[in-house]
């Protein structure tokens, strides 16, 4: 699933080492365009639905904040 997620992140910001960010969200490397972008594609390719409610810096600074996002929404 990782591998996944990084080639949906990579297809919308290539210029971002997504691996190595810890502050996506906090140090403005991501805007809401890209928020919005990177949901619909999770939401397609994971078989989620990422609400308001999880729209949190927390939940998107990091990869593995993201993945541990989908698989909570993937076990509800």
């Amino acid at each position: 699933m990782k591998d996944e997620l990084l080639t949906i992140l990579r297809s919308i910001r290539p210029d971002v080492a997504f691996e190595s960010e810890q502050r996506l969200i906090d140090d403005g490397i991501l805007d809401s365009f890209d928020i919005i972008s990177i949901i619909g594609e999770f939401n397609d390719a994971f078989g989620v639905e990422i609400d308001a409610a999880e729209l949190e810096a927390e939940n998107f600074n990091t990869v593995e904040a993201m993945l541990s996002l989908i698989e909570k929404l993937q076990n509800e």
